[in-house]
């Protein structure tokens, strides 16, 4: 076996459509395009949402309300997430490193630690935001809340 008689796997290639070759391949004329307009032209490309005049979909729904571009969203955890993270792995404090380590959250998520559930085990819980809830829980089972 050298370079000059190597083949592909038989099937694992599709017969490919050749077009354009002449009248006799079937193919020939306008090559498969149909006749004049855009499309049967080399180099067409339409534009994403082009809806062939008509008016796009995206222009004719109705817009109403008002999106914030400031917004600062946070990934919400609650205490029985937390809890039962604590309780599997026997942690004695939280970062947010071991939160992103188990995979509560993204790498560049901030975190907010949000009231449900109960916490049993005081330990020291690092985010970015807590809620007043969770906070009050936190600190009334001997841990402490360490906002970032």
């Amino acid at each position: 076996m050298n370079l000059s008689n190597l083949k592909y796997a038989q099937g694992s290639r599709k017969q490919r459509k050749r077009v354009g070759r002449g009248e006799g391949s079937g193919h020939g004329g306008t090559s498969t395009r149909g006749h004049k307009g855009a499309k049967s032209r080399s180099g067409y490309k339409s534009k994403i949402g082009f809806e062939g005049g008509q008016m796009p979909l995206q222009r004719r729904v109705p817009k109403f309300g008002f999106r914030n571009p400031n917004r600062v969203e946070y990934k919400g955890i609650n205490l029985d997430t937390l809890q039962e993270l604590i309780t599997r792995k026997s942690l004695t404090e939280v970062t947010l490193q071991t939160i992103q380590d188990n995979g509560l959250a993204g790498k560049r998520d901030l975190v907010k630690i949000l009231g449900r559930g109960e916490l049993t085990s005081g330990v020291k819980i690092e985010a970015h935001k807590f809620s007043a809830t969770a906070q009050s829980a936190i600190e009334s089972a001997g841990g402490q809340a360490v906002a970032l």
